[in-house]
């Protein structure tokens, strides 16, 4: 019989989102296996559908009913900007930019200083009450959510046009300060401009100490324009303004696209983040023993299936955080229901947050932070050509997934043992087949062949 599994998995995220905080301190590494994280007392995935990382410095932007959707699925993860960087409508192409806000409707945490009706003017020197009042308000809305916030301290500026209205450009503040090229501004090469950076990494450090569900990310994309030494010094100033503080925050660094091998990694730095990532982005970096992120998907097209299947094979390979880019999420339409077509260079949109919810329910209850790659286990598969076959074991568990239909058979080398096993459509969370299986050991493996399916499938078998 088929049966959704998507309320049982919806209602059990949620009541884990409304745990109240604990006083074991903000998100951390899980000590039984510091690839994964431990939020609230439980090992946690960070897995969710986000909108692009407007909803402090866009005054029009809805921060509760964005924050509400999260939650109706049970997604924990957001990422946001903080004001010292911001696009103008029609960057990268993107309809209904968060990060794009109107005239007059942009917060910065630096203080707009000009009258209205006057050019911008901001004072790096002084700092906008109002600004990180509304930060606070995020802060708090998402952590009574269950919702773990990425806050990304700076961006890189990646083309003229972005400098031009940027606060740190000398045209647009009162202290003299960004006198240079786009590209000298997140390299120590400017002494009073660096200065400024670190003061308000400080200032944000002290006003945000309290929140649990909180980490820092350095810079995004750095690698098109902020240089390594440059990051060091924000990690550093991260870690010796909380040194007397009573919560120390995790630190992200986002490193590159697709993947690459973090050969040197700073110690202040917790975890690396990935965008538009494949799973050799988790692999090539196992030596790092710290958790792996793909927090930015996109320019694959609108559908839902390319970034289910990159969330899939992302997180089997041992990733422990997922962010899709999802662009339903508009001012207009802060609850994700704008409609994503072309040119739009992503996807999204409340199907796919159902499906997110379906992947973060199963890799829930399967335990993946117990999990490895199951070398005993697999006894052999049978594939479609182009198929992909990820799976993953732990004792009286396996977990398996395959990104192409219409089947495929699995012969598993188990330990004598009852189990209990279901074949599910990652889609919509519905059962196609489930069982039970008492195993003796007689033979030398047991036999799976999947019902049909058009796109991808999960097989999950549990010892009873």
């Amino acid at each position: 019989m088929r049966t959704s599994i998507v309320a049982t998995l919806s209602a059990l995220l949620a009541a884990s989102a409304l745990a109240p905080a604990r006083a074991d301190g903000p998100i951390k590494l899980l000590a039984e296996n510091p690839r994964y994280f431990e939020f609230r007392g439980e090992p946690t995935l960070l897995i969710t559908s986000g909108e692009h990382y407007g909803a402090v410095l866009n005054l029009d932007f809805d921060q509760r009913a964005y924050l509400d959707e999260l939650q109706r699925h049970g997604l924990n993860n957001t990422r946001t900007f903080a004001g010292t960087y911001r696009e103008t409508p029609g960057s990268f192409n993107i309809r209904d930019n968060t990060l794009a806000p109107k005239p007059g409707r942009f917060a910065s945490p630096w203080l707009l200083v000009s009258k209205p009706g006057e050019p911008e003017k901001f004072d790096l020197d002084r700092y906008d009450d109002a600004y990180f009042e509304r930060l606070k308000q995020f802060l708090t809305l998402a952590a009574e959510r269950g919702v773990v916030v990425e806050y990304d301290l700076f961006c890189v500026l990646y083309d003229d046009g972005l400098w031009a209205i940027n606060p740190m450009n000398a045209a647009n503040n009162v202290n003299g300060e960004g006198k240079c090229p786009r590209g000298e501004v997140l390299t120590l090469q400017h002494d009073d401009l660096t200065a400024r950076q670190v003061a308000l990494v400080k200032k944000t450090v002290a006003e945000l100490n309290e929140f649990d569900n909180l980490y820092y990310e350095i810079c995004n994309e750095p690698y098109f324009g902020a240089n390594a030494e440059w990051q060091a010094q924000i990690a550093a100033t991260i870690v010796e303004a909380e040194r007397a503080l009573p919560k120390k925050h995790l630190i992200s660094q986002n490193f590159a696209n697709d993947k690459g091998k973090v050969e040197n990694p700073d110690p202040n730095v917790s975890f690396y983040n990935f965008h538009y990532a494949v799973p050799e982005a988790v692999t090539m970096n196992a030596h790092l023993d710290r958790p792996i992120g793909d927090n930015e998907t996109g320019f694959k097209g609108n559908d839902d299936r390319v970034y289910r299947t990159q969330a899939w094979r992302f997180l089997m390979a041992g990733g422990a955080l997922f962010n899709n880019l999802d662009y339903s999420f508009t001012a207009a339409h802060p609850d994700g229901t704008a409609e994503v077509t072309p040119p739009t260079p992503g996807g999204g949109g409340p199907a796919f947050r159902k499906q997110m919810s379906v992947l973060a329910g199963i890799l829930r209850e399967a335990q993946v932070w117990k999990m490895g790659p199951a070398r005993e286990v697999l006894g052999g598969a049978k594939l479609f050509k182009g198929s992909h076959l990820d799976i993953l074991a732990r004792p009286g568990a396996v977990l398996a997934y395959v990104d192409q239909g219409p089947g495929f058979g699995l012969t598993l080398n188990l330990p004598p043992a009852s189990y209990a096993y279901r074949w599910i459509d990652p889609i919509t969370g519905d059962v196609l087949a489930q069982g039970e299986l008492d195993f003796d050991g007689a033979v030398t493996g047991a036999q799976f062949v999947s019902p049909a399916f058009a796109e991808d499938v999960v097989l999950i078998l549990l010892a009873k």
